[in-house]
């Protein structure tokens, strides 16, 4: 059975409902133990991507959980058509923020002071001098059935009218992005537990240094369709290279599905930042997390403008 193939309206939701329930999903998917750190950053080099559980406690996904659902709901009331801005009923983040983040809201700053992902992330880059690029992620609602096509957070630079930001660039053309360490990481927090049936994300493994072209939803086989990252609990981090294939699936559930997270340029890669954080909330933040946003914060004779956007991210 083709997922994209299977049928319209309830029977072919119902239909499409008992295929992943049967079939997505990762086989063998390790979910980490908070003490695995170097065994993290092992699979995190081999796979693109990584699992650990118990990065927050219940009192932390509580927190983020409600957080989340007050940033969608601002979102969704300039949207009540749920068309998205990464597709029907998919939401960025930072791309749905004028800031391009959410650093302003206290749930992503606690963020910033979590152990276990500063201790992943410095296993990953061997060194402790990584920076903040932003705090985003994103959300999908029931009624996301399709699948958002596979794609990488990075690519190689093409010019300024392309995007208001730059990446790697080889005049030589010997050498792409692809070639090099992993230039910056995300680690995505669960603030609920990730099934196969409320948009878990699909991560192929391995490809972070691919150069084949990636595949088109028309062309992605089947097994890449249900390359999911579930089941997963509330309160685990997925930390992935940027560069790995992902893409997002059907939400088949009753409610919203969340990933915010937070994005850590490596010491020595990086990309003009917008400031997402002001110089008062700055000062609040212990002297490793004022480190790690140095260049996310607003100079301290301005005032930071946030809100809510529909804009493309």
């Amino acid at each position: 059975m083709n997922l994209h193939l299977s049928g319209e309206g309830a029977d072919g939701l119902a239909a499409q409902r008992a295929y992943l329930e049967a079939n997505n999903g990762i086989r063998g998917l390790e979910i980490l133990e908070p003490r695995d750190v170097a065994h993290a950053a092992e699979l995190f080099r081999r796979d693109g991507f990584v699992v650990i559980a118990q990065a927050l406690d219940s009192a932390q996904v509580e927190f983020l959980a409600k957080g989340c659902q007050e940033v969608a709901d601002e979102i969704l009331a300039l949207d009540t058509d749920r068309r998205g801005n990464r597709g029907s009923h998919r939401y960025s983040f930072g791309g749905s923020s004028l800031t391009r983040s959410q650093l302003h809201r206290p749930e992503w700053r606690m963020l910033l002071e979590n152990a276990l992902v500063n201790e992943v992330v410095t296993a990953i880059f061997q060194s402790p001098d990584f920076v903040l690029r932003a705090a985003s992620g994103d959300f999908c609602l029931p009624g996301a059935i399709g699948y958002q096509p596979l794609h990488s957070d990075i690519r190689d630079w093409k010019d300024n009218a392309t995007t208001p930001f730059s990446a790697f660039h080889d005049p030589r053309g010997q050498l792409t992005i692809r070639d090099l360490p992993c230039p910056y990481v995300c680690a995505n927090f669960l603030p609920q537990e990730v099934t196969r049936l409320n948009g878990p994300t699909r991560q192929i493994p391995g490809t972070q240094n691919s150069r084949h072209p990636i595949p088109t939803l028309e062309q992605e086989p089947e097994w890449m369709r249900l390359s999911t990252v579930c089941p997963a609990p509330a309160g685990a981090v997925m930390i992935r290279d940027v560069r790995a294939w992902h893409g997002g699936t059907p939400n088949l559930s009753d409610a919203m599905r969340a990933i915010p997270n937070l994005e850590f340029y490596a010491p020595w890669f990086r990309e003009p930042t917008v400031p997402g954080i002001s110089y008062d909330d700055y000062r609040t933040l212990s002297e490793p997390a004022q480190k790690r946003v140095r260049h996310c914060v607003l100079d301290s004779s301005q005032t930071l403008v946030t809100g809510p956007t529909l804009r493309a991210p």
